[in-house]
């Protein structure tokens, strides 16, 4: 399973996201290969789930990957209801 954690960027934000999601992926046992991208980039590509910001999801709408919306991306117990709900 590839997932995708995006800002606006690339940079800080989402490489903060990436390492909480790797975070709350651990303690949920799940397995995924995670990396983290700017909006523009993440739209040419095609991972299972895109984890952003709801301002951010709109502008991926377009793409068949399946949204996760986080809205704090330090919270991990955030994190962790948002990936429960769509992740198996």
């Amino acid at each position: 399973m590839k997932i995708l954690c995006v800002c606006g960027l690339g940079q800080g934000t989402s490489l903060i996201l990436r390492m909480n999601v790797e975070t709350v992926l651990r303690d949920l046992g799940i397995s995924a290969d995670v990396e983290n991208t700017d909006v523009s980039s993440a739209s040419s590509m095609s991972p299972d789930y895109v984890i952003t910001s709801n301002e951010l999801a709109q502008t991926l709408a377009g793409s068949p990957a399946k949204v996760i919306i986080v809205n704090n991306y330090f919270d991990l117990n955030e994190i962790k209801a948002a990936l429960q709900g769509q992740i198996n």
